[in-house]
């Protein structure tokens, strides 16, 4: 017993010792601990600015009060947009701050913390940026301030949308699922990783595990939609995932050098959403699914698979009909959901100041994903930080994000595609 209790100490301490001396790892703890401290410095130090929080806090006191119908919940920033889970996080907060800004502060700074931890363990996994490189994730006023001093919605989306990359890295597809659909139904903007994530699963898994990975996710929404759904439908979809809204010229951070009268213009969104899917058909076709031979090879192997599956010749021997399922990379499956998300922050027809939270986390991982010289990629976080940080937005500030997200889609092209599979692993 004693010599099992020693043996046990003598690997903590050679654990606790390798921990200490790799900077790869002590670094991010460093770097959490830190960003506490930061945290806990703007919330004691810094005003809070009123935005969304008491129309928030609104529509949650419909919501509890027994109000159903979507076009009836509604705050001093106008109707609630935002799907049924929305409702339940915020009727939580509602719960454990009594609707009181300042505990609800501290929360949003645990959360921060939270999503910080989850999103150093992913580019840990994947390994792409030096240690040191990690540093940049702590460094925009405007995020921290989208989490701890605005309190938006966007901050939870987030939050369990990198806990959905990290689940599937690790091969817990069906869990990624249920937590990337529970995302979604906070708010909308999660479905620009839909398209990526699809390739992935159909890389990952066979047409039966999809199946039954999306039906997981459907299912999530069906239940949190549950009481809106029997009472009022219509009024529920129509407002929830409302894909035809108009944003206000003035808030857009991107496109704010277009004129108002084309940014409203249905022919400008028309143009942005074919620009959105050429992009996604091309990074597809020629990055994603290079490896099986091009996106209308890989979709074809996929339907050949199934009609081998579903054939009666190959009924009596079911591994006929499956396809060779190989584990996928971390880094391939990280690079495909961020570059999919960015193609879609491109081409949106705008983006106001809390949306940086949907793709900031990412901007280091793309940039070290490019083949651009250090210098460079540090200029180019450098220059977009600038422009989320100048308000209100003008003509400039938007025609620069616009070019350095160019710049960085062009250098995310012109890089190799790493090989997408563990080498010599399948999936059961």
């Amino acid at each position: 017993m004693a010599d099992k209790s020693a043996t046990r100490r003598h690997t903590s301490e050679r654990m606790a010792s390798k921990i200490f001396r790799n900077p790869n790892l002590i670094f991010p703890f460093a770097l959490i601990s830190a960003d506490a401290l930061l945290i806990s410095l703007i919330i004691a130090y810094v005003p809070y600015t009123k935005i969304d929080w008491d129309a928030y806090m609104s529509q949650v006191i419909g919501f509890l009060g027994g109000e159903r119908d979507y076009k009836n919940l509604k705050g001093d920033t106008g109707p609630l947009v935002y799907p049924a889970g929305f409702l339940y996080v915020y009727a939580a907060i509602r719960y454990v701050t009594g609707g009181e800004v300042y505990p609800a502060q501290i929360l949003f700074g645990i959360l921060y913390i939270i999503n910080l931890g989850i999103i150093l363990a992913v580019y840990l996994k994947t390994d792409v940026l030096p240690w040191w490189a990690l540093s940049l994730l702590l460094l925009s006023k405007r995020v921290h301030s989208i989490f701890v001093l605005r309190l938006f919605n966007d901050c939870f989306t987030m939050l369990l949308l990198h806990a959905s990359l990290a689940s599937i890295i690790y091969q817990r597809w069906h869990l990624g699922l249920i937590i990337f659909s529970g995302a979604v139904s906070i708010k909308m903007n999660v479905l620009l990783y839909a398209p990526p994530l699809l390739i992935l699963m159909l890389k990952a898994m066979d047409i039966t595990g999809v199946i039954s990975a999306l039906a997981g996710a459907a299912l999530v929404q069906i239940l949190l939609a549950l009481p809106f759904i029997i009472s009022y439908p219509f009024s529920y979809i129509s407002r929830a995932f409302n894909l035809g809204r108009v944003f206000i010229h003035f808030w857009s951070v991107n496109f704010k050098f277009v004129p108002e009268p084309i940014f409203v213009s249905k022919s400008f969104a028309v143009s942005l959403l074919i620009a959105h899917l050429g992009l996604l058909i091309a990074f597809a076709h020629y990055k994603w699914c290079k490896h099986e031979g091009g996106l209308l090879n890989f979709l074809h192997s996929i339907l050949v698979s199934i009609k081998l599956r579903l054939s009666p010749s190959t009924s009596k021997n079911s591994n006929d009909g499956h396809r060779s399922l190989k584990v996928l990379k971390a880094e391939h499956i990280v690079t495909t959901m961020f570059v999919g998300n960015f193609i879609g922050i491109i081409c949106a027809r705008s983006l106001h100041y809390q949306f940086y939270s949907w793709y900031f986390y990412s901007i280091p991982y793309l940039l070290w994903k490019t083949r651009y010289p250090t210098l460079l990629r540090v200029l180019l976080f450098i220059g977009i930080e600038f422009c989320w940080n100048v308000y209100p937005s003008n003509a400039f500030s938007s025609a620069l994000l616009l070019c350095l997200h160019l710049v960085i889609l062009f250098g995310l092209w012109s890089a190799p595609s790493e090989f997408p599979y563990v080498s010599n692993t399948k999936t059961e």
